[in-house]
């Protein structure tokens, strides 16, 4: 299937799969995008309720893509330690990763690069308090129970990709998360909050990234 990469309305580049009509990233804001609702609404709410900071924080993240979110979490100020689970089914090659740059627009080139170079299927510590494991398998293989703070769900839309926003995958999301866990999604789509509600969570609807009115917050209580 093509990609192609294209420039998104913060001047941030995102990656285009034009079969689909369908970004990685928003088309009105890569970075803005990611900040707002993974980083902002994902981590920055879970370290808020964190009773001991030293705990270490496990994030997964449906769809790896370009590494941007990662990056953005490996890059977050936190003496927390922060385990990443990066899943994709169909990686971005090492020349697509860099050809959208968020080494360059993040400062920190190593950085990038070491996350798109390192070995996949085990962890890998890039930082001092940052760990990945990326995993090249679909979403629906996933059985993990209980293990996760943060669900950064980050998957193709319902319009290309429905079947990764019915029932049974926010059921196995839900199943693995720890108590008091959450995910965080773009996606605001009625169906899916419904799914996601008859799932177990509770969910809030927030004010989304620009260009987006809406975004869902998920909650395992």
């Amino acid at each position: 299937m093509k990609r192609e990469i294209i420039d998104t309305g913060d001047g941030s580049k995102s990656i285009n799969i034009p079969e689909w009509k369908e970004q990685y990233h928003s088309k009105h804001g890569a970075l803005q995008e990611a900040l707002h609702v993974f980083i902002e609404m994902g981590l920055k709410d879970t370290l808020s309720r964190k009773q001991d900071p030293k705990e270490t924080i496990s994030i997964i993240e449906y769809g790896l893509g370009t590494g941007l979110n990662a990056m953005l979490t490996a890059q977050f100020l936190t003496d927390t330690p922060i385990h990443y689970t990066g899943v994709d089914a169909y990686p971005v090659t090492y020349e697509e990763a860099m050809a959208v740059n968020y080494g360059e627009l993040l400062k920190d080139e190593t950085l990038y690069k070491k996350l798109h170079s390192c070995e996949w299927e085990q962890p890998v510590k890039l930082t001092s308090n940052f760990t990945i494991e990326k995993l090249e398998k679909k979403f629906k293989n996933l059985d993990d129970i209980a293990t996760y703070d943060v669900i950064y769900y980050d998957c193709f839309g319902p319009r290309v990709q429905p079947d990764l926003w019915k029932l049974d995958m926010f059921q196995a999301a839900y199943a693995s998360l720890k108590p008091e866990g959450v995910l965080v999604t773009y996606c605001a789509q009625g169906q899916a909050r419904r799914n996601m509600i008859e799932a177990g969570f509770t969910v809030e609807k927030l004010v989304g990234p620009p260009g987006k009115r809406e975004m869902l917050r998920a909650r395992k209580l």
